[in-house]
């Protein structure tokens, strides 16, 4: 599954110039709407350098409703030094008295990258780089059944073309499903419990959600599989502001064949904060984390973070000698007092020479 990993580090000076510049636009004192626009010069394990332009829009779609959460949508168009182009639009609508809740995320990608190989030990040593690119459309829209549960339907398609890679290596070697390019599209159902506090910085409350995905060549995909994914995070206030967040979740594959950016994965910016994203692939996936978040003054923070995980190619692949591991600390800034909107700046250590800068809009989870 494709989760697009952006605004990883952003230089001190930029952010400070975006944000007040922000400022200008709108203050805290109108909570109606607040739009923040800010250059980006950044750096990760994936892109290196990179530059370009993020924003981020919070708003409330009906005035009158001060029970619902608020709705964002974040945006960012990234250039990096190895070629790489991502322009990425995410969001989440809150409807009047959260009846009706939407989730979207729409990307394209043109991506330089590096496979490992399939499996949970496969060696540093043994990396291929090819490239891809990629169109993606995800959107989940739920209903609200009362005491905070949710019924929803989910879509999600991608096109993946132009891949380019090593002819008799790994790609060839493993038989990658998909190499040569494909184009899936997948319908799903899911089922919710939402009472956290805040859609952005929760501070109490308990997220859990179960959600399969199936594709299949009458919905016009190339591959016939299904995903199904759990979600469980829990969010408890310790010590006045200070919070410790928790998440267990897994990701499973169920067919024959899946296609190369649709397995399960480890590494990125929300979770195993230290390892490439992709680093470790296969059909089936799990994580734990947690983390400790601390306000120190005013809009400043941080964070302590760790993780566990593994990846293999059934249930019974998973063993505890198999566990990856990181963990790490990071910064959090509130760019809006009311809203909780953080700018976070995570530093992420895992095992060997996996290590890295991220920084997003929002926490990791």
């Amino acid at each position: 599954m494709l989760k697009i990993a952006y605004l990883p580090f952003f230089l001190f000076f930029v952010l400070m110039n975006g944000y007040s510049f922000a400022q200008t636009l709108k203050k805290d004192t109108l909570p109606s709407k607040k739009i923040l626009y800010f250059p980006v010069i950044a750096k990760s394990i994936e892109t290196n350098w990179s530059f370009g332009l993020a924003g981020s829009a919070t708003f409330r779609l009906s005035k009158s409703d001060t029970t619902s959460r608020t709705s964002n949508i974040q945006s960012v168009v990234l250039y990096s030094l190895k070629k790489q182009f991502i322009t990425a639009i995410n969001g989440a609508e809150y409807f009047k008295n959260e009846k009706y809740i939407l989730n979207e995320q729409i990307s394209y990608s043109s991506f330089p990258d590096k496979f490992w190989g399939i499996g949970n030990t496969t060696p540093d040593s043994v990396v291929e780089h090819y490239s891809f690119q990629q169109y993606y459309l995800y959107l989940h829209l739920l209903r609200n059944l009362g005491h905070h549960f949710f019924g929803g339907v989910l879509y999600e398609m991608q096109h993946v073309y132009k891949i380019s890679y090593i002819f008799g290596g790994l790609f060839d070697q493993e038989n990658i499903a998909g190499r040569s390019g494909y184009f899936v599209s997948g319908l799903g159902l899911s089922l919710t419990y939402d009472d956290r506090n805040d859609a952005f910085a929760p501070d109490k409350g308990n997220f859990a959600q179960i959600y399969f995905n199936h594709f299949d060549p009458l919905i016009g995909s190339s591959f016939n599989y299904t995903n199904l994914v759990v979600d469980l995070r829990k969010f408890l206030r310790i010590y006045r502001k200070q919070v410790l967040a928790l998440q267990a979740y897994s990701f499973s594959n169920i067919g024959a064949e899946v296609p190369l950016r649709s397995l399960a994965s480890l590494g990125g910016a929300n979770s195993m904060r230290g390892y490439y994203s992709g680093r470790y692939r296969d059909k089936q996936a799990f994580v734990l984390q947690a983390e400790y978040r601390v306000p120190i003054y005013k809009r400043v923070g941080i964070a302590l973070f760790g993780s566990s995980g593994e990846v293999g190619h059934a249930i019974d692949d998973f063993t505890l000698n198999g566990l990856k591991y990181a963990y790490g600390a990071g910064l959090r800034i509130r760019l809006t007092k009311k809203e909780k909107l953080n700018l976070r700046l995570d530093y992420g250590i895992g095992q060997g020479n996996n290590q890295g800068f991220y920084l997003q809009l929002g926490e990791a989870f």
